[in-house]
């Protein structure tokens, strides 16, 4: 990118293609936009849309967490915060919102909840009755997505092939609908088009599963002994095998490995399972992380009755997060507790957000369709 000679540069006393692709393009994504409001030259340049992909490219991809903000005992919104856990970010600056969503009702059950998350696009859900929306927390665009009402939402996916995202969906014929094909469906943001049936009836094990993980364009679930891939572009299903029996298990992704982290029936130790070897089904067991019980207790002074783990990549380990009351939990693979966050409402998800400036052709096309709008607050 290069200006007319005598063009003012855009920062003085350096090239152009300095200020742009090695200051401009390391900026964070609310940085950026502030950045458009110095100048037309700016804000002509950082809306580019070779540049947006380039600046997409270079941000990192971080833990996903929820939080929900009270006023008094109601539920008034939902943060979407990323986890900044990169070596040398302290722990006070791990936790910044990049969004707040208000919600419609203040009722637990009609709050949102982070279902899938793709190349920076987050899809949320709401029940009674069950609703989906996606949003772009970056550019604080929204809309709902009434297409798939009555719908389970399996996971989301970029289809390189069209340049299209899209979900993976399951219905189950109901009593306002029996005359409904029951099996998987495709919807194409942005299409037009309804959900697209492409059989698959055994999905229908998935309906309860935890978020599914995209890898190797294949999404990918385990539900105890039972792992499942679907090939993205083949739009089929098949199975894969399992390293861990029935019990509470999670994905992750382990530098250009699958992995998977299976929490003990006593809720004490996790087990770190990897796949060295994708196309053979080959899992090596890494190592078991014995939880720090007694300490908790300890030095929180209640019973843990009930936590919730997560295990996230951490270099090339993990670090997991512990739900526990209102108390968000680090410890490393050794099994030592070495940070904590108390703060009501916040908790893990095992999503994981790339942000993105990008402008995608789909949104405008969408029925309420809105930007900045009073649902961000």
């Amino acid at each position: 990118m290069v200006e007319p000679a005598g063009a003012t540069p855009l920062l003085p006393g350096l090239p152009d293609e300095i200020s742009v692709w090695e200051i401009l393009l390391r900026l964070p994504p609310k940085c950026m936009l502030r950045c458009r409001a110095v100048c037309p030259a700016w804000r002509r340049v950082t809306s580019a849309r070779g540049f947006l992909l380039a600046h997409h490219a270079r941000q990192p991809v971080l833990p996903l967490l929820y939080g929900y903000n009270f006023v008094g005992d109601d539920i008034e919104s939902l943060s979407i915060v990323p986890f900044d856990h990169r070596a040398g970010v302290a722990t006070a600056d791990q936790l910044h919102a990049i969004a707040r969503l208000a919600h419609d009702s203040s009722r637990l059950d009609a709050c949102f909840i982070l279902v899938a998350c793709c190349d920076g696009l987050l899809v949320l859900s709401a029940h009674h009755p069950l609703k989906f929306f996606i949003c772009n927390p970056a550019t604080r665009q929204f809309a709902p997505l009434p297409q798939l009402d009555d719908f389970i939402l399996l996971g989301m996916y970029p289809h390189p092939p069209t340049g299209q995202y899209r979900l993976l969906l399951y219905l189950l014929p109901t009593d306002l609908a029996p005359e409904a094909q029951d099996g998987s469906y495709v919807f194409t943001l942005g299409s037009g088009q309804p959900p697209r049936h492409i059989a698959c009836p055994e999905a229908k094990e998935l309906r309860h599963s935890p978020e599914s993980i995209l890898f190797r364009g294949c999404l990918h679930w385990c539900i105890g002994n039972l792992m499942m891939a679907f090939d993205t572009i083949a739009e089929s299903f098949r199975q894969v095998r399992s390293p861990v029996g029935p019990g509470y298990s999670h994905l992750i992704e382990m530098g250009n490995m699958l992995g998977i982290s299976s929490l003990s029936d006593t809720a004490t130790s996790v087990d770190i399972w990897v796949m060295p070897d994708y196309e053979g089904e080959v899992w090596t067991f890494k190592y078991r992380v014995e939880l720090p019980v007694t300490e908790i207790k300890e030095q929180f002074g209640k019973s843990v009755d009930y936590w919730y783990v997560v295990a996230m990549p951490w270099d090339d380990d993990v670090l997991l997060l512990v739900k526990f009351d209102d108390c968000l939990l680090q410890v490393d693979i050794h099994g030592k507790l070495f940070a904590s966050f108390h703060c009501r409402g916040l908790g893990p998800t095992n999503l994981r957000i790339k942000q993105t400036l990008v402008q995608h052709a789909f949104f405008p096309t969408l029925e309420g369709y809105v930007v900045n709008s009073s649902r961000f607050v």
